[in-house]
C-alpha cells in the first residue's frame, strides 16, 4: 500500500474511533441531561400545585380535599406518605399504581427513573406542607418523549458527523497528497543517484523536514559525484605513478640483461631502480597508511599529548633541511595546550604539512598553536607562492600534487589523520607571511566526552 493511501487510512479509521467514542458520550450525556431537565419542569409543575393545595386549603391533612383537586389535573401524579410507606391517591387506575409500588421503592427517593412494564417514567418528588403530615407529591412522565428527542438529536448529530468526516476525509488527501508528492519527486531523484545519474538531477519543492531531507540527499548525490570522480582520478593518477618508475625500472633491467649498457652505465641504471624502487615502496606505504586509516579504527590509538611536545619533534626532524635552504622556522605556542590524538601519527601529518611548506617557502614558516574556546588551533604558514585557487578544492585528495609535489599522497594523508583526531584542516589563498596557510582544528572537548 502507498504511504499517501496508508495515512489516509490511519486518519480515516483514527476519526471514526473518535467520533464513535463522542457520539457514545453524548448520547449518554443527553439522556441524563433531558431526564435532569424533565426533573426540574415536573418539579416546577407540582411547586406550583403544592402552592394553590396551600392557598387553597390552608395547612390541613384532609387528603379527599387534596384528591378532589388533583384529580382535575391532567398529571400522572401520586400522593405519597413517607410515614406509612402508601399512597394515598393517584391519579392513574389502581392495577397501574400497583404495578408502579411492586416494581419501585417509593421510598428511595434517590431513584430518577421508575419501571413499570417495558415502559420507564421520570419522577420528581415535591413535599407537601407541613412537613410533619410526611406527605410527597410524585408526578411521573413517561420517557417515550425523551428517547424520541434523543433520537432525532442524534440523527442531526450524526448528518453533521457525516458532514464534517467527508470534509476532513477530503481535506486529509489534500495534505497527504501536498505532503507525499515531493517525497514520490525525491524517490525518482534517488533513483537517478542509484543509477549515477548525477547530472539529470532536479531540485524538488518542498518545506519543513522534507526540504531538509532534499537539501540532504542532493548534497548526499554532490559528494558522491565528487567522490566517484576522485575515486576515478586517484586510479589514473595511482596508475601513472605506478606505472613510470615500473617502466624506467623495466628498461634498465632489460638493458642490464641484454648487455646493452656498458659498465658505468650499468652501475648508474641500478642506482636508478633502487631509487625507483624506494620510490615505490614509498608510495605503496602511503597507499596502505591510506586506506588502513579509511576502514580500520583500530589502526588509530589516540591518547592525551600536549602539543609543544609534538612542533618540538617536528622542529627537530625538519632543522636540518631548513639550515640546508637557509630558512628561517619560528614557533609560537600558546600555554600548556593538549588534544587527544594518535602521537605517531598527528607527528606524520605535522611533518607532512610542514616540509611541504619548507618545500615551497622562500626565508620563513611559521609554527602557531592556540586555543579558540575548545578549539584547538595549528597554523602552519610560509612566505612562497601560496596555493592556486584551482588547485584548492582538491589539494587534499590523493595523487593530487602542486608544483614541485613529491608523491601527492602526503596531504592527504595529513588531512585523513586529522579527521581521525575529530579535526579539520583547510587551506587559505595566502598568509601573513604571504604563502600559503594550513590551519587544523580539533575539538578536543567532543573528542574526550566520546
Amino acid at each position: 500500500m502507498k504511504l499517501q493511501s496508508q495515512l489516509n487510512a490511519a486518519f480515516t479509521v483514527l476519526l471514526i474511533v473518535v467520533m464513535a467514542v463522542t457520539g457514545y458520550f453524548i448520547y449518554s450525556l443527553l439522556l441524563d441531561l433531558l431526564i435532569q431537565d424533565e426533573q426540574r419542569q415536573l418539579r416546577q409543575s407540582g411547586e406550583i400545585l403544592v402552592e394553590v393545595l396551600d392557598d387553597r386549603y390552608g395547612p390541613r391533612t384532609d387528603i379527599q380535599q387534596f384528591s378532589t383537586f388533583l384529580e382535575d389535573q391532567d398529571l400522572q401524579l401520586f400522593l405519597y406518605d413517607r410515614n406509612q410507606d402508601a399512597v394515598f391517591f393517584s391519579t392513574m387506575p389502581p392495577e397501574v399504581v400497583n404495578g408502579f409500588f411492586q416494581n419501585n421503592d417509593f421510598a428511595d427517593s434517590s431513584e430518577p427513573v421508575w419501571n413499570y412494564g417495558n415502559a420507564k417514567f421520570v419522577n420528581s418528588r415535591i413535599l407537601v406542607y407541613p412537613e410533619a403530615t410526611g406527605l410527597e407529591l410524585i408526578l411521573l412522565t413517561p420517557m417515550n418523549d425523551l428517547h424520541a428527542v434523543q433520537q432525532n438529536f442524534i440523527f442531526r448529530l450524526a448528518i453533521v458527523f457525516v458532514i464534517g468526516a467527508a470534509a476532513a476525509v477530503l481535506l486529509s488527501y489534500f495534505l497527504t497528497n501536498k505532503l507525499v508528492t515531493p517525497l514520490s519527486r525525491l524517490q525518482k531523484q534517488v533513483k537517478k543517484i542509484e543509477n549515477r545519474q548525477f547530472d539529470d538531477l532536479e531540485r524538488v519543492q518542498a518545506t519543513g523536514e522534507i526540504k531538509e531531507v532534499e537539501q540532504s540527499v542532493y548534497e548526499m548525490a554532490k559528494e558522491l559525484q565528487r567522490y566517484m570522480n576522485s575515486q576515478q582520478s586517484f586510479f589514473q593518477n595511482a596508475s601513472h605513478e605506478l606505472k613510470t618508475p615500473l617502466m624506467t625500472i623495466q628498461g634498465y633491467a632489460e638493458g642490464i640483461k641484454e648487455g646493452v649498457f656498458e659498465k658505468e652505465e650499468e652501475e648508474k641504471g641500478l642506482d636508478v631502480m633502487v631509487t625507483e624502487v624506494k620510490r615505490l615502496k614509498t608510495i605503496i606505504n602511503e597507499m596502505i597508511l591510506l586506506a588502513k586509516l579509511d576502514s580500520e579504527p583500530s589502526v588509530y590509538q589516540p591518547e592525551e599529548i600536549e602539543v609543544s611536545y609534538l612542533i618540538d619533534k617536528v622542529v627537530d626532524r625538519a632543522l636540518p633541511l631548513v639550515n640546508e635552504k637557509g630558512i628561517k622556522l619560528t614557533q609560537n605556542i600558546e600555554g600548556n595546550i593538549r588534544i587527544f590524538a594518535d602521537e605517531e601519527k598527528m607527528l606524520r601529518a605535522l611533518m607532512n604539512l610542514t616540509f611541504n611548506a619548507i618545500r615551497h617557502a622562500n626565508d620563513r614558516i611559521n609554527l602557531s598553536v592556540y586555543t579558540e574556546k575548545e578549539v584547538v588551533k595549528i597554523k602552519i604558514e610560509d612566505d612562497g607562492q601560496g596555493v592556486s585557487e584551482e588547485l584548492m578544492p582538491q589539494l587534499f585528495h590523493r595523487f593530487v600534487k602542486g608544483k614541485d609535489g613529491d608523491t601527492g599522497l602526503g596531504l592527504a594523508i595529513a588531512r585523513a589523520i586529522i579527521e581521525q583526531s575529530n579535526g579539520k584542516i583547510t587551506v587559505g589563498k595566502s598568509s601573513k607571511l604571504g604563502g600559503a596557510r594550513f590551519e587544523i582544528r580539533i575539538n578536543r572537548k567532543k573528542y574526550s566526552e566520546q
